[in-house]
């Protein structure tokens, strides 16, 4: 059969809530040190049960984005000063649009933070990771769809942040990662510089494999050079079209 189907998505009522209340947090429409409605107001706006309600409220205490407090009204927190990584998605798309200054922070964030990686993983990736580095290089080479140069990408970036043996840049990578690749497919041409250069990848693998952390970082940074420049020009761009993606 040449048709592709893709899984469905099955939310739950509380996760559409949440959604909704971390819309309008994050957006400032519910400004920060301000009230939320109550249980009872919030499920009759949204026309949901109380307990549908009392859980995305709790996720949304965890997440840093309201105050519940018992016995009394729960309030708007300043995610800047009280949010984690995790609310990077929902900053970064909002609105229906891009915010461009979480953009070009993600982009800065990912130049910055892949040459410390490569340079922890040249001391602490195993041997027998090592040896599946160049093969997927290989792949990168043979593969002709950007899109799916890019996932490869990311694949070969998955290694070095495991091989880095640091769970606080893994989970740095994981929501990066969470962050940006929903907006891949119009990535493509801003990345092909950088995913399409597939040699540019060997000097990494080589620094790597002798154990030289500092080329490491090296190798980093110049791989990576081409694709920071192309997204930033890219999101200046776009900041001066009329109605396009927002910034601050």
């Amino acid at each position: 059969m040449g048709v592709t189907f893709q899984p469905v998505a099955r939310r739950s009522v509380s996760e559409d809530v949440f959604d909704q209340i971390a819309a309008q947090v994050v957006s400032g429409a519910l400004p920060a040190g301000g009230p939320l409605p109550s249980e009872r107001e919030l499920a009759a706006a949204l026309g949901v049960s109380r307990p549908a309600v009392r859980e995305a409220l709790q996720r949304l205490d965890a997440a840093g984005l309201v105050h519940i407090r018992q016995g009394d009204t729960t309030t708007i927190r300043d995610i800047r000063r009280d949010g984690g990584l995790d609310l990077l998605p929902l900053l970064l798309v909002h609105g229906g649009g891009l915010d461009l200054t979480v953009a070009r922070s993600v982009v800065e964030a990912r130049a910055a933070i892949a040459p410390i990686v490569a340079g922890l993983a040249a001391i602490h990736l195993p041997d027998a990771q090592l040896a599946t580095l160049g093969e997927q290089v290989n792949e990168i080479a043979r593969e002709t769809d950007p899109l799916g140069r890019q996932l490869l990408a990311l694949e070969f970036w998955d290694r070095i942040v495991d091989g880095s043996a640091s769970i606080v840049y893994r989970l740095m990578f994981n929501t990066l990662r969470a962050a940006y690749e929903p907006a891949l497919p119009a990535l493509s041409a801003a990345m092909a510089d950088e995913v399409g250069r597939a040699d540019a990848y060997r000097p990494l693998v080589a620094a790597l494999t002798a154990r030289d952390a500092a080329a490491a970082r090296r190798a980093a940074d110049d791989l990576l050079a081409p694709g920071t420049a192309a997204l930033l020009a890219a999101f200046d761009a776009a900041a001066d079209i009329p109605g396009g993606p927002h910034g601050h």
